[in-house]
């Protein structure tokens, strides 16, 4: 019989650097939805131009997709290769 250690014992799906490597991810995501934010005008007769600056167009959804690729990575990357 298995002693009771053993059938205790949990197992992680990931490694402790995957969920690391996954919680910087998510925070890239996070910054990246921040710059998207915004640049709305009070009053719906005026049309703001801020809505279609750089940091809105080009650098918010880069850092998102950035994110997601780095999320992606982490639930990847496999761990049993890295330890031997």
């Amino acid at each position: 019989m298995k002693n009771d250690k053993e059938v205790n014992k949990q197992e992680f799906l990931f490694d402790k650097v995957n969920y690391k490597i996954l919680l910087i991810g998510i925070a890239v995501i996070a910054f990246g939805f921040i710059l998207m934010s915004g640049g709305g005008s009070d009053d719906p007769n005026v049309f703001n131009e801020d809505i279609f600056n750089f940091r809105r167009i080009r650098l918010a959804p880069t850092t998102v997709l950035i994110g997601f690729g780095i999320t992606i990575y982490a639930i990847l990357k496999n761990p049993k290769k890295s330890n031997q």
